[in-house]
């Protein structure tokens, strides 16, 4: 039988959810929201269609003790859903700056559960960052609201290249200070 490890990293309450380091029974979940192309297709990483292991090698990853990320799941199971609603992640960066990132099932997309969880990350500050940094797709103006709505402002345009859709990608850019 097969243990979830216990990552040292905080579980982060919402009125509807709460944020909590991924576990390997997470992986089901994360495989099939995930691997929807309209998932993938709004991220950097995520592979379409998702090859089989990349899940398992992307909770491994979130649990390493010398991971530069970490990653929670938005877990409804307080209020009576799903455990794996979304995914965000606070990636370190150099001198205090950390990289917010977050995907929400379709089922979810409109509910305020993005806006939820990136609220709750900037309030519980895990890493101490002093300044987050944000880059949505230019297509997707959903995240890029919530974003602006969480208090990010616009830093500028850029591209960058996602394996889904197997090309550079126009991107909006945003801050939001700490101090």
């Amino acid at each position: 039988m097969k243990h979830d490890l216990i990552v040292s990293q905080p579980v982060i309450e919402t009125e509807r959810f709460d944020l909590r380091p991924l576990r390997l029974s997470d992986s089901g979940l994360i495989d099939l929201h995930a691997g929807d192309a309209r998932v993938a297709k709004a991220t950097t990483s995520i592979p379409h269609p998702l090859p089989p292991g990349t899940t398992e090698a992307f909770i491994a990853r979130a649990q390493s003790a010398n991971r530069t990320e970490d990653v929670w799941t938005m877990d409804g199971a307080k209020s009576g859903g799903p455990e794996v609603m979304g995914v965000i992640s606070l990636d370190r960066l150099e001198r205090g700056q950390c990289e917010i990132s977050f995907w929400v099932a379709p089922a979810y997309w409109n509910t305020g559960v993005a806006s939820a969880a990136v609220g709750a990350v900037i309030r519980a500050n895990p890493l101490e960052c002093r300044t987050i940094f944000a880059t949505v797709f230019q297509d997707n103006p959903a995240s890029a609201r919530v974003l602006t709505n969480s208090g990010f402002e616009y830093l500028g345009d850029a591209e960058t290249f996602s394996v889904a859709r197997n090309a550079k990608v126009p991107t909006w850019t945003y801050s939001l200070k700490m101090d």
